[in-house]
């Protein structure tokens, strides 16, 4: 049996097939990378939205419905220099494994996708993909999650426990809990759309609740959105922050780029995790979308 990578999405398919454990021989001799190899900051291409439902990028509802046209960005986005690595779901990394596309990226774990979008049950947003003990077995950083509080949904508090619970059980492996957290609720009511709280306020009461998920707060890290008054909302917190990305029909670049750049002035703001808003830019050129936030980071 051959482990080595392959060049086209039909032999992807013939992996998966004819060898599926060519993907376990593949984690355990990657060429693998921690955050203690960067110099202190880092820089992830996210990819995970899809698992949970969510393909739209601006006004486009199925812009990432396409797998092969979305590694085909991913591939591009990571190999720009200045890129670290990526956050994915198991099917998402796996393709690009086969692909080569890992070799010596950081990589973290999408943990928490059964909130899909759109659902009534949503902000019960189940543990679906990794757990601490496979992102251990496969060589990974660590483990994203997204926590969602809404004050007004019973099912909030089964979400921030098993938040809790995979805080503690990456901590027991040594591994980096992300976590990000949003102040969310329904102002149309139930079955409408989850809006999350963007205003330094609800996000400063979300960092908070997130920072004291767990037995240890030793590996945890945040992932938050630049909102205005960042200096303050930093103050919130001593925990190492990565930035998201945000929604890219948001506002134009250039407003979104400036916001990143005040975000990463804070001292304990440590780089980027964006997905869509370079994946998709709005003038099709991903490399030049991603060495643009490249270089705000270093």
């Amino acid at each position: 049996m051959s482990d080595a990578f392959v060049s086209t999405y039909q032999d992807v398919t013939r992996v998966r097939v004819e060898d599926p454990g060519r993907i376990a021989r593949l984690l355990a001799r990657r060429s693998r990378r921690t955050v203690a190899d960067t110099d202190g900051s880092v820089f992830i291409v996210a990819a995970d939205h899809p698992a949970r439902g969510a393909l739209s990028v601006g006004e486009r509802p199925y812009a990432m419905a396409s797998r092969t046209e979305m590694l085909d960005r991913m591939r591009e986005a990571l190999a720009v220099p200045g890129v670290d690595g990526v956050l994915g779901t198991a099917d998402v990394l796996e393709d690009l494994l086969l692909l080569g596309a890992l070799e010596d990226k950081v990589v973290f774990a999408s943990m928490n996708r059964g909130g899909l979008n759109g659902g009534s049950w949503e902000l019960e947003d189940r543990f679906t993909s990794y757990d601490a003990a496979a992102i251990k077995s496969a060589g990974f950083e660590g483990g994203k999650m997204l926590t969602r509080i809404d004050l007004d949904d019973d099912r909030t508090s089964f979400t921030l426990q098993a938040s809790a619970d995979a805080v503690s059980e990456l901590a027991a492996h040594e591994l980096i809990a992300m976590v990000e957290p949003f102040m969310s609720s329904r102002p149309g009511g139930p079955g409408t759309r989850v809006v999350n709280d963007l205003t330094p306020e609800g996000v400063i009461r979300s960092i908070h609740i997130a920072q004291g998920l767990g037995t240890t707060s030793a590996y945890t890290w945040l992932k938050i959105p630049a909102v205005a008054e960042m200096e303050r909302v930093m103050d919130a917190t001593t925990l190492p922050t990565l930035i998201l990305g945000g929604d890219p029909g948001a506002t134009d670049p250039e407003t979104v780029y400036g916001s990143w750049r005040q975000a990463l002035a804070r001292p304990n703001v440590r780089g980027l995790v964006v997905g869509r808003t370079l994946l998709y830019p709005a003038d099709g050129d991903v490399t030049a979308a991603v060495s643009t936030a490249a270089e705000m980071i270093r």
